[in-house]
């Protein structure tokens, strides 16, 4: 049976726990702070001797920790690649920009734990030889830039941060950095960019990864608030221990956002893999299903972006029997493992992992009409195919939900969508954007032709019938200045 596992968030929803220190060390906080900073080198059968930063490195690869920001690519290997014959300072930067439609998890982490984050980090830092770290956190967000700078201050004051400490010799800074609302500081060289106080366009990679080109041209790593959480936990139990919670190659826990048309939105911290998208909006302990009266129409799995999922879906998926043999096997979308490899199999990704709900009260081109006018208001720019892609997407979505449709309004979609992705673009926003509107469009094409044939149909009566002598009020095409607009929090504000 599917439940809640947490280990994150073991402590933060408890009554009267508080985000100060003095709570946290009441609850066991730092005393892992205080185990990795108190190891001693590991001698070697060919008589050499493994660093303690290297034991922790090795427990972080061997733990199967994937990152939890979006692309859930492993950690421990993403360390590996940190260049540290160069001379230069290692950074490293937490990504707290939380800014994916429909995610709402890191922040909760902040605003409940947050000496929980600082440990992982110090703890991450000390792994890979880091003195300055940098918490990049959303601007939207000064509440939680308030509590992390408390925190900071906290922990400096007990040694947890700062010169020598805990009296290791380990020295290491930490500051909070607010960014200025803008989701392509989630890319992490953008966010780079940014960091240096520089407009945050994405880097080309190759040549500049972080880790061997990141800030300031030196190396750095780039993890995600949820993934830093995790590195605590992976040293007090062991990386071996760790990679037995959750699925073979989706270890661990992950924090799920839940939100749209359920009885019980929230946030749910389950073992990775251990329970499905189905169970995760209709079981009691989760969503609580839909409301009442009401069926499935889709689900997105992962955040704004990820191709959605419509009700019924079945997909062809490799599994092993109970022989160890990989067969092929008929799954239903509900019955679909909540990890990174069963989504990405099925056509999608579990992304930010955030999960959006939508029953059959949503008017679809509506919900494709607002996630697209967002990715159009926050694309840097820099590559046309996603700066004008965007846009003319935006545009003729505006014109399906203003009365201004067209019949060929689906194909002409697909057809921008479809030249924006495939390498074009220098980062992953153009595949973000244009993900949404071919999964939309090509499962529901006959939601978006309908709505274009109903318009035209209108506007030819208009010509003909008894009000022809008088102009027809136009609906204004979405310009640069509409698009700023406020249109409301949800993915079903109507546009």
């Amino acid at each position: 049976m599917a439940r809640e596992y947490k280990l994150i968030l073991k402590y933060a929803d408890e009554p009267g726990y508080t985000p100060d220190i003095g709570c946290y060390l009441r609850h066991g906080g730092y005393e892992i702070l205080k185990k990795a900073l108190a190891m001693q080198p590991r001698e070697l059968p060919n008589g050499g001797k493994k660093s303690p930063q290297e034991q922790i490195r090795d427990d972080v690869k061997v733990s199967g920790l994937r990152g939890r920001g979006g692309a859930g690519f492993s950690c421990g290997l993403k360390w590996s690649f940190v260049d540290h014959k160069s001379g230069k300072p290692v950074y490293l930067i937490c990504n707290a920009d939380e800014s994916e439609p429909g995610t709402f998890k890191d922040r909760q982490i902040i605003y409940k734990d947050p000496h929980q984050l600082l440990e992982g980090m110090i703890i991450a830092c000390y792994a890979n030889n880091a003195h300055l770290a940098y918490i990049y956190i959303r601007g939207e967000m000064a509440g939680g830039a308030r509590i992390l700078n408390r925190a900071l201050a906290e922990a400096r004051s007990k040694n947890f941060l700062g010169k020598n400490i805990l009296g290791s010799g380990y020295d290491l800074e930490i500051y909070v950095h607010r960014g200025a609302g803008a989701y392509i500081c989630g890319e992490e060289t953008g966010l780079i960019e940014s960091l240096e106080g520089k407009r945050a366009y994405p880097r080309i990679k190759p040549p500049y990864f972080p880790a061997v080109l990141g800030l300031w041209m030196c190396p750095t790593i780039v993890n995600n608030v949820e993934t830093l959480c995790n590195i605590k936990h992976i040293v007090a139990m062991g990386g071996a221990e760790f990679a037995k919670l959750g699925t073979p190659n989706n270890t661990g826990t992950r924090i799920v956002s839940l939100s749209g048309r359920v009885k019980k939105p929230g946030y749910y911290e389950i073992e990775v893999g251990r329970a499905t998208i189905g169970e995760l909006i209709f079981d009691e302990k989760f969503g609580g299903g839909l409301p009442d009266g009401r069926k499935l129409k889709a689900v997105i799995p992962g955040g704004s972006s990820a191709k959605v999922f419509k009700a019924g879906e079945k997909f062809k998926l490799k599994k092993k029997d109970a022989e160890g043999k990989m067969i092929e096997q008929e799954t239903d979308m509900l019955d679909l493992p909540y990890d990174f490899d069963s989504l990405i199999a099925a056509g999608s990704m579990s992304g930010s992992s955030a999960i959006i709900v939508m029953d059959d009260s949503v008017d679809i081109v509506e919900a494709l009409a607002n996630i697209a006018v967002f990715y159009a208001h926050e694309s840097c720019g820099q590559c046309t195919p996603c700066r004008e892609g965007s846009l003319w997407m935006s545009k003729a979505l505006h014109r399906l939900t203003h009365g201004e449709g067209r019949a060929g309004d689906a194909d002409y979609l697909i057809k921008i969508a479809d030249n924006i992705p495939g390498g074009r673009t220098i980062c992953a926003f153009g595949e973000a954007c244009s993900w949404p509107v071919q999964s939309f469009v090509g499962k529901f094409k006959d939601e978006f032709v309908a709505k274009g044939k109903a318009d035209e149909e209108r506007r030819a009566k208009e010509k003909t019938g008894p009000a022809a002598a008088t102009p027809p009020v136009r609906h204004e095409l979405a310009t640069a200045h509409s698009l700023d607009e406020p249109r409301g929090h949800g993915v079903f504000q109507k546009s």
